[in-house]
């Protein structure tokens, strides 16, 4: 996993009409709290930081005030609506060797069965406990063959090395589906051919 490094400066105002000059500015404001420690409230590069946080879980190292560097992982991220642009950030402190919680994503590969039969994502993203500095962007699993009423596990997903499930082995991620439409016409066909 890469480190994207993002200077930060320390801020002191508070509130909306502090939030909107800081957005104003294409900055961000942001709190990073971790560790036991004071939440330290922060303005950020706008830019930069859209572009840090286009990576699932990326590892910032933050450079506050060109005095102290901390590194970070991003927990929340506010988005305005309609626009799209970020309005807030929080940041939890992390240090190298630390496990952390986080969710990773779930792609997968291969083709199921034939006979029009639908995967269904029950979990997008499985929770995973990972080194700060080693967390895994996503996880793939192979659908190939798979028919109806078959499911993926938890466990059964090939984790990367240090990193360990978040959840019961047992909690289906994926499960195949029977093609419901097909049959719901199917029978239509069936019902008006016997009443003609």
């Amino acid at each position: 996993m890469s480190e994207v490094k993002i200077a930060a400066e320390s801020r002191t105002e508070f509130g909306k009409g502090a939030a909107r000059r800081i957005r104003r500015d294409n900055k961000v404001p942001g709190v990073l709290y971790g560790h036991g420690s004071d939440p330290i409230h922060l303005t950020l590069p706008g830019h930069e930081l859209l572009l840090a946080l286009r990576t699932p879980n990326v590892l910032i190292s933050l450079d506050i005030d060109g005095e102290s560097k901390e590194l970070a992982i991003p927990k929340s991220v506010q988005r305005d609506p309609i626009r799209g642009y970020l309005e807030h950030v929080d940041l939890q402190l992390v240090t190298r060797g630390e496990k952390v919680n986080v969710e990773i994503f779930v792609h997968t590969e291969g083709e199921l069965a034939p006979g029009g039969n639908l995967l269904e994502h029950v979990l997008n993203a499985l929770p995973v406990e990972a080194e700060a500095t080693h967390i895994p962007e996503s996880v793939t699993v192979s659908v190939e063959g798979l028919t109806a009423g078959d499911s993926v596990l938890a466990k059964d997903i090939p984790l990367p090395s240090g990193t360990k499930l978040g959840v019961d082995g047992d909690t289906v991620v994926l499960q195949v589906l029977a093609a419901q439409a097909e049959e719901a016409a199917a029978g239509e066909g069936e019902e008006a051919s016997a009443e003609a």
